[in-house]
């Protein structure tokens, strides 16, 4: 099958105004979407919209809306055309029934062509958007860029972009995520796995490897941002999204912050979760 159990680390690195540095081992799961409800039927140990020890349920997703038809509504706004659609989403599953993604990326592909990544972001204050960015043709590694419209940490400004690196799921997968401001590279974040079959076996395994992880990286968060708070790095005050739970389509990639509102082509609010 096409979906998969990717392992391996997540790490930031930090440059200004004082170096901070953290790893993890994490995994995420890449689920293709036309399979989901097979593996909920096949796995023991994994359920669709069901109580499991790992789950993925829908209105964890793109404001409680099917997700399927969010995607394939995102791809319309975006006028990008999908004949033959495929879409995979890399993510953090639930794990005893909770579960928060800071970053799920959505692939998607036109039969074997990847034509567009969405990334979803998620922030601490129950907000959220995604980024729709087309993919050029011909591209193995992924280099996009956009505008940064959502608060996320409270030490990065809203003032910055994101540059994305990708390798597309494989036998491996590498998500790179740089936040640059008016200074250059501020913040590197990175997620790089290895791909392993999604089996029960390797679902119990990664239960006892990666205990209660989901919860972790929670704790994580709040941790990291006490370090950061004692080597006295600045906080910024939180800006309320414009709309909440907006989804920002954007096809024509950023290159400055203030680039930002003419390349937003449009913006939608979702169903609550």
């Amino acid at each position: 099958m096409r979906s998969a159990l990717y392992a391996g680390t997540v790490a930031h690195t930090r440059l200004r105004p004082k170096r901070h540095r953290l790893s993890y081992r994490v995994f995420s799961l890449l689920l293709d979407l036309d399979e989901v409800d097979e593996l909920s039927r096949r796995l023991k140990l994994f359920g669709h919209n069901r109580p499991a020890l790992f789950s993925f349920h829908d209105h964890d997703h793109a404001g409680g809306q099917a997700p399927r038809q969010w995607v394939l509504a995102q791809m319309q706004a975006a006028c990008i055309s999908l004949d033959n659609p495929r879409i995979s989403v890399l993510c953090y599953p639930r794990i005893l029934g909770y579960v928060f993604n800071p970053l799920t990326v959505w692939f998607c592909r036109d039969g074997d062509e990847l034509k567009a990544i969405l990334y979803e972001v998620h922030n601490t204050f129950g907000e959220w958007c995604t980024y729709v960015i087309e993919v050029k043709p011909g591209t193995d590694a992924v280099e996009q860029t956009c505008a940064k419209e959502l608060y996320v940490s409270p030490f990065i400004d809203m003032d910055c972009s994101y540059r994305f690196h990708i390798q597309p799921p494989a036998e491996k997968v590498m998500i790179g995520v740089d936040d640059i401001d008016a200074d250059g590279l501020l913040l590197r974040a990175s997620f790089a796995g290895e791909r392993r079959e999604l089996t029960d076996a390797a679902l119990l395994k990664a239960f006892v490897a990666y205990p209660l992880m989901t919860l972790k990286v929670t704790a994580a968060i709040h941790w990291e941002a006490l370090k950061l708070m004692l080597k006295g790095v600045p906080a910024f005050r939180h800006r309320k999204a414009a709309i909440r739970n907006a989804t920002s389509v954007l096809t024509r990639p950023a290159l400055r912050p203030a680039a930002s509102a003419a390349s937003r082509q449009s913006a939608t609010a979702p169903a609550e979760p």
